[in-house]
């Protein structure tokens, strides 16, 4: 006999990065089911890359970066792409959240205050066997930000949703 698993509840979260798109996957409250960098500068790539995120996933949320918010200094190509990011999430019936960079700061990290690199740690730590070894390296002042960043900048956006909810509870 075949036991059939509940469905978990699904996130899918997305932060662009510079070069590309940084995703996570999060089934239930624990379980990091994928995560990854969709490579692709373009807007139009990058609508296709979370097309085919939303279509093979299928979650039932969709976490981005709110660039709106104040004091956001995202550039002008992801600015122009999240509008239709929403878009195109609404044309699926999916469910969107946002947060901005310094909310995401604030419930992930004690005391709000932190840099980039500093969150990566505390998501390493919570899921190492997935995302130990894919800690970049401490950014310095002359380095290109690392394109795997844009992972742990994904996760951290679909963590803040999960700590969201669990405090209105």
């Amino acid at each position: 006999m075949i036991k059939i698993q509940p469905k978990q509840f699904r996130i899918l979260a997305i932060a662009p990065a510079a070069k590309g798109l940084g995703y996570a996957v999060l089934e239930g409250k624990d379980t990091l089911a994928d995560w990854g960098v969709k490579q692709g500068k373009e807007r139009a790539k990058s609508l296709v890359n979370v097309e085919g995120l939303i279509a093979r996933y299928r979650p039932d949320v969709l976490v981005l970066e709110d660039v709106s918010a104040k004091g956001s200094r995202r550039c002008q190509r992801v600015r122009k792409l999240f509008p239709q990011i929403t878009k195109l999430a609404a044309t699926r019936k999916l469910s969107i959240k946002s947060f901005s960079r310094e909310q995401v700061m604030q419930t992930l990290i004690p005391n709000g205050l932190g840099t980039k690199h500093a969150l990566a740690e505390i998501i390493a730590k919570q899921f190492p066997e997935q995302l130990g070894f894919k800690l970049p390296p401490k950014r310095r002042p002359w380095m290109t930000e690392n394109y795997q960043t844009g992972i742990f900048e994904a996760v951290a956006l679909a963590l803040a949703l999960l700590l969201k909810q669990a405090k209105r509870v």
